[in-house]
C-alpha cells in the first residue's frame, strides 16, 4: 500500500495514540489533532520524533485545518469516560456535532475517506443481546450518559447526510469497550480503576452486585479493526468488539489475582442507565472484513497491568485525572 497522509482527531487520546503508532509503523504519514482536554503528550512519546508523524494542538470546535493533501480523517476526538463526560457535557456534545461537521468538512474539502469513531454506547442500555448493527439501541437521551451517547448518534447522522447529500466516501466503526496500555489511570472505567486500586492496596470499587457484563477487546485488536475498515470501501457502521462477555465482578477478580493484590472488593451504587449488558455482534466484521479478535483476555490483562506497574508512577497528572 502507497504512503497515505492521516488525519486522526484525538489522535493523543487512549485509542487516537496506538492508531497513530500502527499507522506510523506501517508507512504512512500522520498528522494528529488533540487539545489535551482528556489526553496527555505522554501519549506520544514514543514516536513524537518520528519524521513521519506531526502534531497540531487545536480545538476541533473553533477551527480545522491541515495544509496539504489529506487521504484519509480518522475521527477519534471526543471525551469517552463516564468521568470525563459527566465533568465535560458541554464540550462533549459539541466535539461530537460541531467538532465531527468540522473533521466532516476538512475530508469534503481535501477529497479524503472519513471515518467516524462511534461507540457501542449508541445502543444504551440494550434490550436486543448481542447488539447487531441493525439494533437502533435504548438510549435516555436526559440521563446523564446521554451528552455522550446522543453525541456520538448525532455524529452518526451528520456523517450519513454526508455521505448521501454530498457524496462524501465515509465509514462508521462502533468500537466496544477497549482496554490496554495508556488508559489512563482516574478515568473511570472499570478495568484501568481496577489495575489501580489493585496496585495501590486500595479496595475495588464494583458497581452495584457486579453482575452486569462487558465485552472488553485489547486495544491492538481494536486498532486491527479500525484501520481494516479505513483501508476497506465499506460505509458501516461495524461494531469492532472483543464477543468475549464477562461479569464486571469476574473482572475484578480477575485483576487482583493477576496483580496478587491482597485489595478486597467493594460493592457501591450502580451509576444511573449503567447498561446491564454488552456484547457485540461481530458477523459483519468476521465476514466483511476478515477480523476477529486476537488477544485473549489473560494475556492482554497482563500487558495492561505490566505497564500500570512500570509508566504510571511518572505519570503523576494522570493520576489526578488531567
Amino acid at each position: 500500500m502507497k504512503q497515505q497522509h492521516v488525519v486522526v482527531t484525538g489522535g493523543a487520546g487512549f485509542v487516537g495514540s496506538h492508531l497513530c503508532e500502527r499507522l506510523i509503523a506501517d508507512g504512512h504519514r500522520v498528522t494528529c489533532l488533540d487539545n489535551f482536554l482528556t489526553s496527555t503528550p505522554d501519549n506520544l512519546a514514543g514516536f513524537a520524533a518520528h519524521p513521519d508523524f506531526s502534531f497540531v494542538r487545536c480545538d476541533l470546535t473553533e477551527f480545522l485545518h491541515v495544509p496539504g493533501p489529506v487521504d484519509l480523517v480518522l475521527h477519534f476526538a471526543s471525551p469517552a469516560s463516564p468521568i470525563d463526560y459527566l465533568k465535560l457535557p458541554i464540550q462533549t456534545l459539541k466535539v461530537g456535532a460541531i467538532g465531527t461537521w468540522h473533521a466532516l468538512g476538512l475530508a469534503k474539502e481535501k477529497g479524503a475517506r472519513f471515518l467516524l469513531a462511534s461507540t457501542s454506547e449508541v445502543y444504551g442500555d440494550p434490550q436486543v443481546h448481542p447488539q447487531p448493527e441493525e439494533y437502533w439501541g435504548h438510549v435516555n437521551p436526559l440521563g446523564p450518559r446521554g451528552v455522550y451517547d446522543e453525541a456520538k448518534r448525532y455524529a452518526e447522522a451528520l456523517t450519513t447526510a454526508y455521505r448521501t447529500s454530498e457524496g462524501l466516501d465515509t465509514a462508521i466503526v462502533r468500537i466496544f469497550n477497549t482496554y490496554g496500555p495508556r488508559m489512563r489511570p482516574a478515568d473511570g472505567r472499570a478495568i484501568p480503576t481496577f489495575v489501580r486500586q489493585a496496585l495501590a492496596g486500595e479496595p475495588l470499587t464494583v458497581a452495584g452486585d457486579g453482575s452486569q457484563t462487558r465485552s472488553v477487546c485489547f486495544v491492538s485488536d481494536t486498532v486491527e479493526g479500525v484501520l481494516r475498515l479505513a483501508f476497506s470501501e465499506l460505509p458501516g457502521p461495524v461494531n469492532i468488539g472483543n464477543p468475549d462477555e464477562r461479569t464486571v465482578l469476574a473482572i475484578a477478580q480477575d485483576v487482583l489475582a493477576l496483580t496478587g493484590s491482597v485489595s478486597g472488593i467493594e460493592f457501591v451504587e450502580r451509576p444511573q442507565d449503567d447498561p446491564k449488558v454488552r456484547r457485540p455482534d461481530t458477523t459483519k466484521a468476521r465476514e466483511l472484513l476478515g477480523w476477529e479478535p486476537r488477544v485473549g483476555w489473560r494475556d492482554g490483562l497482563k500487558q495492561t497491568v505490566d505497564w500500570f506497574r512500570t509508566a504510571v508512577p511518572t505519570q503523576s497528572a494522570a493520576l489526578h485525572g488531567r
